[in-house]
């Protein structure tokens, strides 16, 4: 098992090009950056003598766990992406931390990091997880970032929901690309919570073939500057959020209207009493119930209806008054056309 120890850093390149202007403790105590990526790194012994320690980089080992770190407490970086890590736990000692890479890891679970108030970037990208399991977040974690990340990338994390992020209204860069979120309109709330969002990547996802997904999405992120990698035309923003501003205003418009009633519908088939084709329609005038059968006349009563209608679409001889003078006219000018 590869351990990383003070013998290990001692041996490195970096010091032994410094050996000769400064003994092993002091090179120690003077050491800012530390690489040990990518040497089958299994575990992290006491490294307590490199307490000026600001970045540190462990990624592409092989650490299932976080330890031994608490003495860092002016590291700004950690990258341990591309461990066995499981769990985030063992960094409540690193106040000035401000970056921490922990993708392509084990991790189930987002916690731990409630003493991280200096956390501006999180990574957790691609996580080994159990199939048909999905990247959960603590609320009390959560709570503690609010008010200072602002990069967080979740990607290919089978994430369906990202309602519980809402709190972090500082979030300038969201990545979430490949997963599984596919309801807009939650989207589209969470999102209008994050007024300082600059860049957002949600391309792979169910939601990416909703219908004015791109403009639905600009709309609402109104400092949006690039969506699923391709930058947003400031004039296209404008027209989209002008055009929804008049739609949104006519609706309302209209909804006042129908409230206060000033918009009326007119009815297609009004009648004053029951009609005779209804069934259905077994109320008088004055409120009282009929009796059965009132609803469709009789038949003797429907003959009745139709000599009626018929004796009135017959023609009819109608006698119109004509003075001597119009008829002496007519007969001149039935003579004149040869009638």
């Amino acid at each position: 098992m590869v351990r990383l120890t003070m013998d290990l850093i001692a041996k490195s390149s970096n010091h032994f090009k410094n050996k000769r202007s400064y003994s092993l403790p002091k090179y120690l105590k003077k050491l800012t950056h530390l690489n040990f990526s990518n040497r089958n790194i299994e575990d992290i012994d006491d490294l307590s003598m490199c307490r000026n320690l600001t970045v540190l980089y462990l990624y592409d080992n092989q650490i299932s766990q976080i330890c031994n770190l608490g003495f860092a407490s002016n590291l700004t970086h950690l990258y341990m992406q591309n461990n066995n890590i499981t769990h985030i736990d063992n960094l409540s000692g690193l106040q000035k931390l401000s970056k921490l890479y922990l993708g392509g890891n084990s991790i189930t679970v987002v916690e731990g990091l409630e003493e991280l108030g200096e956390l501006k970037e999180l990574h957790m990208e691609g996580q080994r997880l159990p199939s048909g399991e999905k990247l959960l977040f603590d609320p009390r974690t959560l709570l503690s970032l609010a008010e200072s990340l602002g990069v967080l990338n979740i990607n290919k994390n089978n994430i369906d929901d990202v309602r519980d992020l809402t709190i972090l209204k500082k979030l300038t860069h969201f990545f979430a690309a490949d997963n599984q979120l596919q309801d807009m309109q939650d989207i589209e709330l969470v999102f209008s919570q994050w007024p300082q969002l600059h860049r957002m990547d949600l391309s792979g996802n169910p939601v990416c073939h909703k219908l004015k997904y791109r403009d639905r999405l600009i709309t609402v992120c109104k400092s949006l500057n690039e969506l699923d990698g391709k930058e947003i035309n400031e004039l296209s923003r404008q027209f989209l959020i002008n055009w929804k501003a008049s739609k949104d205003a006519k609706k309302k418009l209209k909804d006042e209207r129908i409230m206060t009633g000033q918009i009326t519908y007119p009815f297609t088939d009004f009648h004053m009493g029951p009609h005779p084709s209804s069934k259905y329609n077994c109320t008088n005038v004055l409120g009282k119930r009929n009796p059965p059968g009132c609803g469709r006349p009789s038949r003797k009563v429907r003959s009745e209806h139709s000599q009626l209608d018929s004796a009135a679409m017959r023609p009819r001889n109608v006698k119109i008054p004509v003075s001597a003078g119009l008829l002496s006219d007519v007969a001149d000018n039935a003579k004149v056309c040869g009638l």
